[in-house]
């Protein structure tokens, strides 16, 4: 799926802070998994008229960048169609100087790709939950001509997860977070004010000892609570 056309909707998703403050120069280019993600990497940018592709499949991504020259890719592994692994291949393969970060959703590298020259920074998403700035500290990386690897895949031990049982309320928010909804959006879904809808997402951040809505729905999809 391409969003690229619609990267106005895809902000606003007020997020309860960035996930980068990376100054990058060139254009941008975002493969995830689902609206999610997508809207917040691009709120995630102080200057989002450089993210020039915003789309949740491999071959999408392969033809924005087959149009012009890329400074940075950011994708996860697992995608709509397609795989993230494969699309940094890929990408590298045309544009030998672009740099990429793998958001890892399945927590490792596959062993195929884990000794590539190619792959210079890979998150896992445990990692991201555990810590609010993991994605950050790999685009610094990247844009350093440095590689990067988050703490589990460097030790090969995930931290502990502590799944907490969740209200009915509870599970029908992480469920709208996970589909990209605003608090705006919640309220409408929800027919509630926006402020009762945001002390609903705070309430659930509290409950899963999460930091924001990022983190709180990779938490649910790790406890198995929520899907994208």
């Amino acid at each position: 799926m391409d969003l690229t056309p619609y990267l106005d909707s895809l902000r606003g998703s007020n997020l309860d802070e960035v996930l980068l403050s990376v100054a990058v120069d060139g254009k941008v280019a975002l493969a995830m998994k689902g609206r999610f993600f997508l809207r917040c990497l691009c709120d995630s940018f102080s200057d989002a008229t450089l993210i020039g592709c915003a789309v949740t499949d491999e071959k999408s991504c392969l033809s924005y960048l087959q149009q012009e020259p890329y400074e940075l890719l950011i994708c996860t592994d697992f995608l709509e169609s397609g795989n993230g692994f494969e699309l940094a291949r890929k990408a590298r393969k045309l544009q030998p100087h672009l740099k990429v970060v793998v958001l890892a959703l399945g927590d490792a590298i596959p062993v195929e790709y884990a000794e590539a020259d190619w792959l210079e920074a890979v998150v896992a998403e445990a990692d991201f939950i555990e810590d609010q700035k993991p994605l950050e500290a790999a685009v610094i990386a990247v844009m350093g001509h440095h590689s990067y690897r988050s703490p589990s895949l460097r030790s090969g031990q995930l931290p502990y997860l502590s799944c907490p049982r969740l209200t009915p309320r509870e599970y029908e928010v992480l469920d709208l977070l996970a589909s990209g909804l605003t608090d705006r959006d919640i309220a409408e879904q929800l027919v509630v004010s926006e402020e009762t809808a945001r002390t609903y997402t705070k309430r659930l951040l509290k409950v899963l000892e999460v930091n924001n809505r990022v983190q709180a729905v990779l938490k649910g999809m790790r406890c198995g609570m929520v899907q994208i």
